[in-house]
This record gives structure tokens, C-alpha cells and sequence, in this order.
């Protein structure tokens, strides 16, 4: 095992096997995105992603895992993160997010994405947008020489320029054999703390949640759902990426 800064570096054929757990979750979040209309009730999608789990015969990563009692994070409007499938219905003007994860040959996929309901206001269509554009220039960052606060800032910047929030209270993470492993990825820049250089085989889930308000949130009674505080919308999107000696490459995708 070669590690560098206590984060575990993933040769070729790990790569690959990471690669396809990823490509699996982004073709669970496709059929989950084509199905969204109004008047569903979020239970459905549950269901579909456990199915889709047997078709592609992996392990539904969430399910259990700390004791979360669901496959998939669904979660709506002013839900950050966590959200529980039930039978909350969707409603035209709605904004869902899928959080998804698998096991596959040992090893962890995980990929995120807003999407909307019918029509949705012009605030939400662009705090979609921007959290989206967010993901996507930091993702650009993850090279081999930046320091890993090279992808914070760029998400930070893009965010904040916007008006929006960056929640603070959850952040990006390395994934592997461990669904959370090392090194933490933040979508600010922190005060304090070691910027870590980034090198050749990290595999990062990079993971900005944005708010249409403040970036303030807290945990509902379930120990689970994550809420903004001034119940304002959100937005939550997620790629597992590889740095190569070429650049990023992103694995979430189908």
C-alpha cells in the first residue's frame, strides 16, 4: 500500500475498479433523473436504486453504514444532506438532490446531483447552476503539484461570487476501500490548517453544498437530515475524481 500523508495513493488496476464502481452510481443517478416528475413520493426512488443495485450486483454503500437506514441520501429543497426517502411527494417548483454510493469489488463509488422538479424559479435554477459550475472548477484544480486548498478556494470563489453559501459543516473526503477516507476536502479555505500537496493517485469525492441563504445548518430529530437553518434552498453535487499525471479524471461518470 503506498501512502503519502496518511492518504492511501491507488495504483492502475485500483483506478479501474474505482472506475467502475463510480461509472455504476453515475447510471443509478441517470435512471433516477429521468424518472423525476411531480407527485412522487421519494420512497420510489429508494426502491428503484436498491433494484438497480441487484441489476448491477453491488452493495448499496449508505444502507447501514453508521446506521443510516437507507440506500440513497434524497433530499429536498431546504435538505442539504442526508435527507430520508419517504413518502414526501415532489412538487412542481422542487429542487432533489440523489447522494449515491456503492460497494464494488471491494470498493467505494459515490456521486451526487441536484436536479428540478418541473419548472423551478429563476433563484433555484441558478443556485443549481452554480453549484454545479462550483464541483466543476474544482474539480480542474485537482492536479498534481496544487495544494489541495487549490480546489476549496476555486469552489469558494465560484459560490460566493454568486451570492450564494458554502455550507461549512460538511466537507469532500478521499474515497476507497473506505467510503471516508483521508484527506478531508473543504469547500472554503480554512484559517488554519495544513494545505496538503496534492499527488498522483489520490482519489478525492469532491462534494460542494451550496445554500440560497445562509450556510448555517442543522441536524433534525433523526440524527440524519441535514437542514439549512433559515430553511432557504439547496444544492448538493459530488464527483469521485483520480489525479493522474495528466490532470483529474473524473470516475462518476457513465
Amino acid at each position: 500500500m503506498n501512502v503519502y500523508n496518511g492518504i492511501v495513493l491507488k495504483n492502475d488496476s485500483e483506478i479501474e475498479i474505482l472506475r467502475e464502481a463510480n461509472r455504476i452510481v453515475s447510471r443509478i443517478l441517470d435512471a433516477l433523473g429521468k424518472m423525476i416528475a411531480p407527485g412522487l413520493k421519494t420512497m420510489v426512488f429508494e426502491e428503484e436504486a436498491l433494484r438497480l443495485c441487484e441489476e448491477f450486483h453491488v452493495i448499496p454503500a449508505f444502507k447501514g453504514y453508521y446506521g443510516f437506514p437507507y440506500a440513497l441520501c434524497c433530499s429536498v429543497n431546504e435538505v442539504v444532506v442526508h435527507g430520508f426517502p419517504s413518502d414526501r411527494v415532489l412538487q412542481v417548483g422542487d429542487l432533489v438532490s440523489f447522494d449515491m454510493g456503492v460497494i464494488y469489488k471491494e470498493f467505494y463509488g459515490d456521486s451526487a446531483r441536484t436536479f428540478a422538479v418541473g419548472t423551478v424559479s429563476a433563484e433555484a435554477k441558478k443556485l443549481v447552476d452554480v453549484a454545479r459550475m462550483s464541483l466543476m472548477q474544482g474539480i480542474r484544480e485537482a492536479r498534481e503539484g496544487n495544494g489541495l486548498f487549490s480546489i476549496s478556494r476555486a469552489v469558494q470563489n465560484v459560490v460566493e461570487k454568486h451570492g450564494f453559501s458554502v455550507v461549512r459543516r460538511f466537507v469532500g473526503h478521499g474515497i476507497g476501500k473506505k467510503l471516508h477516507e483521508r484527506p478531508e476536502i473543504p469547500n472554503f479555505v480554512p484559517s488554519g490548517g495544513a494545505d496538503i500537496p496534492l499527488k498522483k493517485g489520490m482519489v478525492l469525492a469532491i462534494e460542494p453544498m451550496v445554500t440560497l441563504g445562509a450556510p448555517d445548518i442543522e441536524i433534525l430529530d433523526d440524527k440524519w437530515t441535514a437542514v439549512t437553518k433559515d430553511r432557504s434552498l439547496s444544492a448538493h453535487f459530488e464527483h469521485s475524481v483520480v489525479i493522474t499525471k495528466d490532470g483529474p479524471s473524473i470516475l462518476s461518470v457513465s
